[in-house]
């Protein structure tokens, strides 16, 4: 595959610039390592290029707009595609279900609370606590330096 543009305009280019060019001429999708293969082949990149940035490559198609992961694991221009081959990420009926299990989790969460909470525990506590500090005496800073 031979692009339209000088190697001299591609290596300013950046690499998903580069892929959108390869995706509009292409007829196909193509899977991430085939893209940054033909990449790294256009610009007549070392193969230890390949097996070091493939992993960035691959961040940059996730984040861009542009591109999207189709179902077969081939990426492709989203221009290219309707919406309704486009898997949704998130929909109404997710968001009311996360709302739910937001509900439930904090119906959880405060019952829990409450089942750890003992009213009796409390009240024997500051009962053995009062009976241990009775003995103690409060002595304030001029007695303190009066008795050194």
């Amino acid at each position: 595959m031979s692009l339209k543009v000088k190697k001299e305009e591609l290596e300013l280019m950046s690499n998903k610039d580069i892929a959108v060019l390869i995706l509009e001429e292409s007829k196909k999708s193509m899977n991430t390592a085939n893209l940054f293969k033909k990449i790294v082949k256009l610009l007549e990149l070392p193969e230890s290029t390949f097996e070091s940035k493939i992993a960035d490559f691959y961040t940059t198609l996730s984040t861009d707009k542009r591109f999207i992961l189709l179902d077969n694991g081939k990426w492709d221009l989203r221009n290219k595609h309707t919406s309704d081959k486009i898997i949704k990420v998130s929909s109404e009926e997710d968001e009311e279900e996360d709302e739910e299990e937001d509900e439930i989790n904090n119906q959880v969460e405060e019952e829990i609370e409450e089942d750890n909470y003992d009213d009796k525990e409390d009240e024997e506590y500051d009962e053995e606590t009062n009976e241990e500090l009775k003995d103690l005496v409060v002595i304030d800073e001029d007695e303190l330096e009066l008795e050194e």
